[in-house]
């Protein structure tokens, strides 16, 4: 598993670091960071950036980026995206871990208990999602942060709360319950094979921005559903139950680690009513 970074062990892991990501907040000095981070200025960044992160881009496409904030929207050829109807694919790239929802409507990370209605802000769903399964999708900083549908079927409303913009390292999810007070967007997709499924985009330390293409529309698999832009962020999917089974492999995996690396596109699972059929 990725290891956490020096800034965010500091500002979560110690009294004085939590001392000052108080006051970065209270200020509001992500704006002033978007703007410099937007800005040509911010330039030389980008050299330090890929090669902390050891993110592989060609000299030309660096060259090419005017600012920090290109190097981070930068696209890339499609990958390779699972096509089989009945497969559940990952959304993006990231580290995926698993949790039940349970029947009080709640699920539990690091500790925090969640309920869907502040999650969402929204009580008309969660009863739902009881008994289901929330997949929670953690980008690293070097990560590609665009994100497609993991199925065929119609979107609804984005759903934008306002929020901070704390990091979604596990050591600042260990220190406050990060899902219900970050920025974040959700909407509902009615998928043709996983039944109604809620995903939320969540933004990071400390500046993150949220950029979905469309809403009240029909929409393919694989097909680019939207981007983050500045900061490692989080997305998260419910399952009402009966929807899914993720597969072997990831179970295996989930069972020997907290977090499973998985790429955009990936089979991660299979729609349940298949996967009995086939028992």
């Amino acid at each position: 598993m990725k290891t956490t970074s020096r800034s965010v062990s500091f500002l979560y892991g110690t009294v004085t670091g939590r001392f000052f990501l108080k006051v970065i907040m209270k200020l509001r000095l992500d704006r002033v960071a978007a703007r410099f981070l937007w800005s040509p200025l911010s330039r030389p960044l980008i050299g330090w950036y890929i090669k902390r992160n050891g993110i592989v881009v060609t000299k030309a496409e660096k060259d090419s980026y005017r600012s920090f904030r290109d190097l981070f929207v930068r696209t890339r050829a499609t990958e390779s995206i699972d096509i089989t109807p009945e497969h559940l694919i990952s959304p993006c790239d990231g580290w995926l871990s698993a949790y039940k929802i349970s029947e009080y409507s709640q699920f539990s990370i690091k500790n925090s208990y969640y309920r869907i209605r502040d999650f969402l802000q929204d009580e008309s769903l969660e009863q739902n999602y009881q008994n289901g399964i929330c997949l929670v999708f953690r980008l690293s900083a070097s990560d590609y942060h665009h994100y497609c549908y993991i199925d065929d079927g119609f979107q609804g409303k984005n759903h934008h709360i306002p929020g901070v913009l704390h990091s979604v390292q596990p050591i600042a999810a260990e220190k406050y319950p990060i899902y219900v007070l970050n920025k974040r967007c959700w909407c509902l997709l009615t998928t043709e094979h996983f039944g109604p499924v809620v995903q939320c985009e969540i933004g990071a330390l400390v500046i993150g921005g949220i950029f979905n293409e469309r809403e009240n529309a029909r929409f393919c698999k694989g097909t680019e559903k939207g981007h983050f832009e500045l900061s490692g962020s989080t997305i998260v999917l419910l399952f009402e139950p009966g929807q899914i089974q993720l597969n072997h492999t990831i179970l295996e995996q989930l069972a020997m680690h907290e977090e499973v690396r998985v790429s955009q596109g990936q089979w991660i699972g299979i729609a349940e009513r298949r996967s009995q059929n086939e028992a």
